[in-house]
């Protein structure tokens, strides 16, 4: 036999109090005493009570729910970002609910959307790489909700939230170009990406100005095996070049794989720089040198974003950039650099030392 359903009502008795504060509570009403909240929560939680959101929608009521456009979440940056945007979300008592894509395209965008708008949500946050026609598009298909783009060229018309693309690639150039490399290759995003073309955009003109042209380009897509793929091409062809630029961490553990396999030492022989800065690119052999976006900031940032733009009190115009930054670590050194430096001499005397110790 059917469980019967707890309605608002039995919460009321259990709680002392009447049907229309629990109703305050749960659509959270400001004129309600915390100590009146917290005896109105116990009795929700005593009786297992789970508030009809499907209802409230109905009756005209915010759902307390945005919608989460994204990525493929087996790659780091799109997983990184939507857990950033839950937790967020979760802080502001909205809940998330996510559309995602295998292949990104404005056709497979503006399903997921319409999947999301079905759910009656407040607003949508979309991650998804759209040129700037395709998102006024789906920014269309979004009628009256407000939507909030992610992964967009900085001059779109539109509400959005990005990193600075051309930045990253400059610090990426110059640390290169400072350290005295000149034979730099660039192994890229899909072009199709809109993110990955605007940081193979940003090397050109940031090689140009160094008076450089790229000595390969190679095209992965995001993954760890495009990565290894594209850079086993490179060790088959002709020349080497002495750095390579990778459109993000995941390819450039690829890359790095490849290059120890060929024998292929990093930083002495090779210097590699990713972009993205991911929770592991710190535990990489060697640790990685990257551009680093931090994604939990973007997460939050596009909810409290977001939250303006439902509430109607946004007032930052269309645009916002974040910035990014450098993080050096062991993967870049000045080229012809292959004899062992004095701190590598002493940190191998010191592990021989700690083994001979350990034979006595």
């Amino acid at each position: 036999m059917k469980a019967k359903s707890v309605t608002l009502y039995d919460v009321a008795d259990a709680a002392g109090v009447s049907y229309q504060t629990v109703s305050r509570v749960i659509n959270q009403a400001s004129h309600v005493s915390q100590k009146t909240r917290l005896k109105v929560e116990e009795a929700m939680q005593a009786l297992h009570y789970v508030p009809n959101r499907v209802a409230q929608q109905l009756a005209g009521k915010q759902s307390q729910t945005i919608g989460l456009a994204t990525t493929t979440l087996s790659l780091h940056a799109p997983s990184q970002i939507a857990a950033a945007i839950k937790s967020r979300a979760g802080e502001q008592q909205f809940n998330v609910v996510i559309s995602m894509v295998e292949k990104p395209g404005p056709e497979a965008c503006k399903a997921a959307i319409n999947s999301l708008l079905s759910q009656r949500v407040d607003g949508l946050i979309v991650n998804i790489p759209l040129e700037n026609e395709d998102a006024q598009a789906v920014q269309s298909v979004c009628g009256g909700v407000p939507v909030l783009f992610l992964d967009v060229s900085p001059d779109l018309p539109a509400h959005h939230i990005i990193f600075d693309p051309f930045e990253g690639a400059r610090l990426g150039v110059d640390h290169l170009v400072n350290l005295g490399h000149r034979e730099i290759a660039l192994l890229t995003g899909p072009l199709a990406s809109v993110s990955a073309r605007l940081r193979f955009e940003g090397w050109q003109q940031q090689l140009a100005h160094h008076q450089l042209r790229a000595a390969t380009v190679l095209h992965g897509d995001w993954s760890s095996l495009s990565g290894y793929e594209q850079t086993l091409r490179l060790l088959q062809g002709k020349t080497m070049p002495g750095a390579i630029l990778v459109a993000n961490d995941q390819m450039a553990l690829g890359a790095l794989r490849a290059f120890s396999e060929a024998g292929l030492r990093v930083p002495e022989e090779m210097s590699v720089i990713g972009y993205d800065d991911t929770e592991d690119s710190a535990c990489f052999i060697p640790p990685l040198t990257t551009i680093k976006q931090d994604f939990k900031v973007l997460g939050r940032a596009s909810v409290t974003r977001l939250m303006s733009l439902i509430s109607g009190d946004d007032k930052d115009g269309s645009s916002q950039m974040l910035p990014v930054t450098l993080v050096e670590r062991k993967t870049t050194a000045a080229p012809g650099n292959a004899s062992p430096t004095a701190q590598a001499l002493a940190e191998a005397l010191a592990t021989l030392a700690h083994q001979v110790a350990r034979l006595r």
